[in-house]
């Protein structure tokens, strides 16, 4: 049977529109995308092979477009339109910060960093930096490799906010292994960084951990 063929409340763009977004399971959205279905599945279907091929959403997105192109049933189109929406959530949040919204909302930094570092597959360590009302001023990769004392320049990262202006300053790193529990490299680089920033009277607000589940506050933590 063809979506169109469904009783109107279990189709997923009616149900959409009636209940929002977040009613949808990831299957329903991704179909949504997909728009049609193959030879004898339909677009949810064609989406719930997709997801239980690649092992779920977040490893299917974490593809690369091109390699999006090589899957069953989503070709050039199709995957560019992922990747644009993927991108157009980015900047949703990056717009948010911009505006100053992390004042009222904490978890919005940690959610971006999410964002820009889950899925890579080496490790990389980033700094958001703030102006007094702590409103982003941008957001810049500083070092890629093991988060250890010797790639990880306190210095660098002190002259960057110099650069820009900042105030105050969050920090981030993944751990590709998926496990985001600092290790004693990430606290003991922690502990540098917010004494060099101290130096110049910036403040450090936040280390982030980025593995598989929600971001891991070091602040929260106590560590910052």
């Amino acid at each position: 049977m063809h979506i169109r063929d469904w009783p109107e409340g279990e189709r997923p763009r009616e149900r959409l529109l009636a209940h929002g977004a977040g009613s949808l399971s990831d299957a329903e959205l991704l179909a949504i995308f997909l728009g049609s279905g193959t030879a004898g599945r339909d677009a949810v279907a064609g989406a719930r092979d997709l997801l239980a091929a690649e092992g779920g959403l977040r490893p299917l997105l974490d593809r690369e477009p091109k390699a999006l192109t090589r899957l069953r049933g989503i070709g050039p189109a199709r995957a560019c339109s992922l990747a644009a929406a993927l991108e157009l959530g980015h900047r949703h949040l990056a717009a948010q910060l911009e505006r100053g919204e992390m004042l009222g909302d904490p978890g919005a930094a940690g959610r971006y960093f999410a964002q820009r570092l889950r899925g890579l597959a080496h490790e990389v360590f980033a700094a958001l930096f703030l102006d007094t009302r702590h409103r982003a001023l941008g957001f810049e990769e500083l070092f890629r490799g093991s988060i250890d004392g010797a790639e990880v320049h306190p210095r660098a990262l002190v002259e960057r906010a110099l650069a820009r202006g900042a105030a105050a300053v969050i920090i981030g790193h993944n751990h590709p292994s998926g496990n985001p529990e600092p290790s004693a490299a990430d606290r003991a680089v922690t502990a540098r960084i917010k004494q060099a920033l101290g130096l110049v009277d910036i403040r450090l607000l936040d280390h982030f951990v980025i593995g598989d589940g929600p971001p891991l506050s070091m602040a929260a933590r106590g560590l910052v």
